[in-house]
Formats: C-alpha cells, sequence, structure tokens
C-alpha cells in the first residue's frame, strides 16, 4: 500500500510539473511563483484522495489525472491567499518561505489567481465524458467557492480574536467548509470519474466528512503540541491570534478523544466496500496519525 501511495505521488508531481507554465515563460516572476507555490513539497493528500477513490471503484488511470491536478492546484492557490498579510499573514509555508515573502505580495495575489484559473482549465481539458466534466467542474466549483473553502476562510476571520464567542458545532460548520469541502470534493471527483451509483457516493461523503473534521481537529493540535521546523510553518499562531480551535474549545484530551471518534466514523463508513478501499482507509490513518 505504501508502494501504492508513493507512485501515485510521484505521478502527480510529474504531473504538476508538466501542467505548471515553465518558469522562464514570460512573465518569469508569476510563472516561477506558482511554480513556487505548488511544487515545494506537501503531503499531496487531495489529489491522494481522488487516485485513490477513482483507482477502488476501477476508474482507469487516465481519467484521474486531470480531477486531482485541479483540486491540488486550488489547495496550492488558497494556501497562497492564506498566507498573505490580509489573511493569516504567515511568514512560513511547508518549511519554505511564504509565497508573498519568497517574491512579494501582489505577486502572490496573482499566482493564487493563476493557479485556480489553471485548475478549471485542466479540468476542462480532462479525457471523458463531457457530463462527467461537468459534473467534476461543478463539484470542485462549490467546493471552492462561498459555500465552500472561501466561505469557511471568511468564518475563520471572523473567529480571530473571537474565540470566546465560538462553540464546537459553529466551529464544526466552519471546518465543514475551510478544510472539509475540497477534501470531500477530492473524494466526489474520483467517483464521479469512476462512475459510482449514488448509494456509495452517500457513504463516501460520510467518509470524507470525517475525514475533513479529523484533518483539522490534527491541525489544531499539531499546532498546540508541534514545533514550526517539523510542522514547516509556523507553530502557536492560533493560540497567539486568539483562533477559535478545538484544544481551545474543548481542551486537549476532548480533541484527541474526538480524533478518535471520528477515525470509527471513517471505518464505519469504508466498512460496506472491504479491501478496495484500503488505499483511502490508510489515507484517513495518516491525516489523525500525521506530525506535520
Amino acid at each position: 500500500m505504501a508502494q501504492v501511495i508513493a507512485q501515485w505521488r510521484l505521478r502527480i508531481d510529474a504531473a504538476l510539473e508538466r501542467t505548471l507554465p515553465p518558469a522562464g515563460e514570460s512573465p518569469q516572476r508569476l510563472h516561477a511563483a506558482m511554480r513556487h507555490a505548488a511544487l515545494l513539497g506537501g503531503k499531496r493528500m487531495r489529489p491522494l484522495l481522488v487516485h485513490a477513490t477513482g483507482a477502488a471503484f476501477g476508474a482507469d488511470m487516465a481519467l484521474l489525472d486531470a480531477p486531482a491536478l485541479a483540486v491540488e492546484l486550488v489547495h496550492a492557490y488558497s494556501l497562497v491567499h492564506d498566507d498573505l498579510p490580509a489573511m493569516d499573514d504567515d511568514a512560513l509555508r511547508r518549511g519554505q518561505p511564504t509565497l508573498h515573502v519568497a517574491f512579494d505580495e501582489a505577486t502572490a495575489i496573482l499566482a493564487g489567481d493563476a493557479l485556480q484559473s489553471l485548475a478549471f482549465a485542466t479540468l476542462a481539458q480532462a479525457p471523458g465524458s463531457a457530463d462527467a466534466r461537468i459534473d467534476m467542474l461543478r463539484e470542485l466549483a462549490l467546493a471552492a467557492g462561498s459555500r465552500g473553502m472561501c466561505g469557511g476562510q471568511a468564518l475563520d476571520i471572523e473567529a480571530t480574536g473571537a474565540a470566546e464567542r465560538f462553540g464546537v458545532d459553529e466551529l464544526e460548520d466552519l471546518h465543514s467548509l475551510k478544510t472539509g469541502a475540497l477534501l470531500r470534493a477530492s473524494v466526489r471527483l474520483g467517483a464521479i470519474a469512476a462512475g459510482v451509483d449514488a448509494s456509495a457516493r452517500a457513504a463516501l461523503d460520510r467518509y470524507a466528512d470525517a475525514l475533513g473534521l479529523a484533518f483539522q481537529v490534527r491541525d489544531d493540535l499539531l499546532d498546540v503540541e508541534g514545533d514550526s521546523a517539523t510542522l514547516g510553518k509556523t507553530a502557536g499562531k492560533d493560540a497567539a491570534q486568539d483562533k477559535a480551535t478545538f484544544p481551545a474549545l474543548i481542551g486537549i484530551d476532548a480533541s484527541r478523544a474526538r480524533l478518535e471518534s471520528l477515525r470509527a466514523e471513517m471505518t464505519d463508513a469504508l466498512a460496506p466496500f472491504g479491501d478496495r478501499v484500503a488505499v483511502l482507509a490508510e489515507l484517513g490513518r495518516q491525516a489523525i496519525e500525521r506530525v506535520r
């Protein structure tokens, strides 16, 4: 299983390398910034979810490359904008200077915009049926917009400096948009490519919803317990900014217990599919147990 995931990760990285504009092509500074944002490391969790879901249900690998690339490019753009001074104002990402630090703020904004445009252009040219392409474009657009990732970021901004006004239910709703929507879309894109039926999609949604929340709970714990060198980003910022987080609201022990309950939810959602979803189960495990 580890070998399969490693092979997919190499395939994703190679496809990103081919798809991103060459750094030497005009406008060089913008293209170099796009490559900095997308190629310098990362867990590749979202494209791996596309591949794992599609492969589990018999999709041809050639049908999974475009949606995997598209979701990773949207994720890369979101990190660039999330790190901007107007948002989280962070200086470190994936162990490297954030884009506005490495280049400048204007270039970072343009690079994020261009990465998002490239994501949808890539998906619009995906092989397979026109109906599947339209479904995938719709899914990714909704996940990235005001009812998904951008909406979650807006709520996160409102929560900064106001942790005491947030309850756990509100925090879970926030993260189901900011983090969960794109992870859920990743699973859905793989399911669309594989032609998965409505009943199976509902079970996969339950898995993806639990995964998205688990990913964020783990992030919150790492911000408290980790260090910047290991995380590859600035540790301790949530508390410094008085952000609503799971450890802040329910404590560290209860956050760990919530992670275990989410692990059980993922296991239960995947149970009907047996061994063919072993990689999805492994990616869920990695999300819960990761150290960065």
